[in-house]
């Protein structure tokens, strides 16, 4: 007979605990590494370690209770209904709603409460109001939850959060104060709850009308008014110079339908395929691989990899479901709105500079090609005149397909990894606006200190020098082809919690390059962000010293000696130029958005 498992035990317990509060016989409790969240009828937890220790014990009862009071108090229709289109007000209705949730099981069971209170302060220890230096800092979601249930359940604020949460305090208490009081008497009707929510947003000045912030539903064309740049900015030159190099690439691709769905062309349809489905492009489509271009495999340089049986490439999609991805996307949007005017820059600036970039150059007086208008009169003015035509010349500029390889290592939590999301949102948009196609890809691993990898190790008697001993998972946010209002809600994942763990730096990069390589664009730019060298301790207690280190350094420097592919990187608060030849330094995260456009645009110059 087995011996008994301590921590089987205590899922079968917690299980039994949720059917119960639940009230469903067919409920089940997992665990897993990432953040918790429910599929079906089945919980998933943070697995707590095998010894049990109560703090982590009452955290993963804290995530099983949280799920289930939302599966027995919480109207997902009734709640949609009512919740505001605007990003931020979103964010915060949604937060609202949590803590009304929270709120009525704090309130009934003295347990479930002391849970609910271990898994608020885990869940906040990674939010940016743990590490908030001005009220600025300070997500008006979280206070407004934290303040909620406060008033409505006596669910104490987490040490971690008070010092954040008393930035603001003063100045919602006196906008809104009372509003708190009336949602309190309100917690067992949801629909009275979310009107009072309204109102209390209505307060704080968060639906406001004439507000201008990034809508949570796109338009027809799949993309908010915000995503397109100010037209003052533009000038009407470049209005015109989009739709013209829209129809120039028309002319070129007779295979192709290149209008949107309701036939006006704007700056989203300058992408003449975007609205069409991959593989129906006609004959003239490209091949996955040119027949004249050499492979390019990076060398194994001796590197080892114990097992990969484990690891993982997977679409973001697939690791969240529709409605949350929606939610994290509303969180994003709220670390966006301090830096709206920013971003309205930044994606105005690289747009003219890459627009400038494709001014148009014909060849005239050809035997065949494009009918040259302004030649015409001399042909009426004299029929024995030929007719003129004009062929465009080709320019390197517009066969460019550019990756953004993002770290989603846990040092990147919080600020980092926020405007790095942001930044690669910018580039996606901006970049799709100019006929350059976007990849934009994640990189991180399944756990913490080695998972499955490490066990399968142990369980072969720990051979020496095992190599890289961590379950790797690649994610994909956005592949090239797709259009950018189709992975828009995609770039919000970074935003969960439990994603971010250790980065394995080098088989990142040949993951990425073994998907550019094959593109069929002439020109490929793989661009990283990343805040500093390898890191896996699973990998490095059993190898030599430096070895993630010497992987990196070696891919990168065949890369940028024998690819064809351009590779630059940014790092965030870490000298990267010691591993990369074309890089760029930052200290402030702010900065982030700046640096990329810089380093972008700069690619894009004319080459001597």
């Amino acid at each position: 007979m087995a011996a008994p498992n301590p921590l089987d035990d205590f899922k079968s317990v917690l299980a039994g605990a949720a059917r119960a509060l639940a009230r469903e016989a067919e409920l089940e409790v997992a665990f897993t590494s990432d953040a918790p969240h429910s599929v079906g009828k089945t919980l998933k937890v943070t697995s707590p370690p095998r010894s049990l220790p109560p703090s982590e014990v009452a955290i993963a009862r804290g995530q099983a209770d949280a799920q289930v009071l939302r599966m027995r108090h919480h109207d997902a229709a009734l709640h949609a209904r009512g919740r505001p289109a605007d990003a931020t007000a979103a964010a915060a209705f949604d937060a609202v709603e949590d803590a009304r949730i929270a709120a009525l099981g704090a309130r009934r069971m003295a347990g479930l409460k002391a849970n609910l209170t271990a898994e608020t302060a885990q869940r906040l220890a990674s939010n940016p109001i743990s590490r908030a230096q001005a009220p600025g800092d300070v997500p008006i979601a979280t206070a407004l939850e934290l303040l909620v249930r406060e008033a409505a359940g006596s669910l104490a604020v987490p040490d971690s959060a008070l010092a954040g949460l008393a930035m603001v305090r003063g100045d919602i208490e006196d906008k809104a104060g009372g509003d708190f009081e009336a949602l309190a008497l309100l917690l067992d009707d949801q629909a009275a709850f979310a009107g009072q929510a309204t109102r209390l947003l209505e307060h704080l000045g968060l639906l406001n009308p004439d507000m201008d912030l990034s809508p949570t539903e796109p338009d027809e064309q799949g993309e908010s008014e915000e995503d397109v740049p100010d037209e003052s900015e533009q000038g009407e030159d470049q209005q015109q110079g989009g739709a013209a190099e829209a129809q120039a690439r028309m002319e070129r691709r007779e295979g192709e339908t290149g209008e949107s769905e309701d036939g006006d062309v704007d700056l989203e349809a300058e992408d003449g395929d975007d609205d069409g489905e991959m593989g129906d492009m006609g004959d003239d489509a490209p091949m996955p691989t040119r027949p004249n271009r050499p492979h390019h495999d990076i060398p194994d340089f001796n590197y080892r990899i114990f097992t990969d049986k484990h690891d993982e490439v997977i679409g973001a999609t697939e690791l969240c479901d529709a409605e949350e991805l929606t939610r994290l996307r509303g969180f994003l949007d709220q670390q966006l709105v301090p830096l709206q005017s920013a971003v309205t820059r930044l994606a105005n600036r690289l747009q003219r500079r890459l627009m400038a970039q494709q001014n148009r150059a014909w060849d005239f007086d050809q035997e065949e090609g494009t009918l040259d208008a302004a030649r015409l009169a001399r042909v009426v003015a004299n029929p024995t005149l030929s007719l003129s035509y004009k062929i465009e010349r080709d320019t390197e500029f517009r066969d460019t397909v550019v990756t953004l390889l993002i770290d989603n290592s846990g040092s990147m939590r919080g600020r980092p990894i926020s405007i790095a999301a942001i930044s690669a949102d910018i580039l996606a948009r901006t970049l799709e606006r100019v006929g350059v196609k976007t990849e934009i890809l994640g990189f991180t691993t399944r756990t913490w200190k080695g998972g499955q990898s490490r066990e399968d190790w142990l369980a072969a008697a720990r051979p020496p020098a095992p190599g890289r001993l961590n379950d790797v998972r690649h994610i994909i946010y956005k592949p090239a082809d797709e259009p950018y209002r189709r992975a828009r809600n995609s770039l919000g994942l970074m935003m969960r919690e439990g994603l971010l763990k250790e980065n394995i730096d080098g088989e990142a990069l040949i993951w990425a390059h073994s998907r550019i390589i094959g593109r069929p664009e002439d020109r490929r730019i793989l661009m990283v962000i990343s805040d500093g060298s390898p890191v896996d301790d699973s990998t490095l207690s059993v190898n030599a010293g430096g070895y993630l280190d010497q992987h990196l350094r070696q891919v990168i420097h065949w890369i940028e000696n024998k690819s064809p592919v351009e590779l630059v990187a940014i790092g965030i608060g870490h000298d990267v130029t010691r591993w990369y030849s074309r890089a760029v330094t930052i200290m402030d995260a702010e900065q982030l958005g700046g640096a990329i456009i810089d380093q972008l645009a700069g690619l894009f110059d004319v080459k001597g």
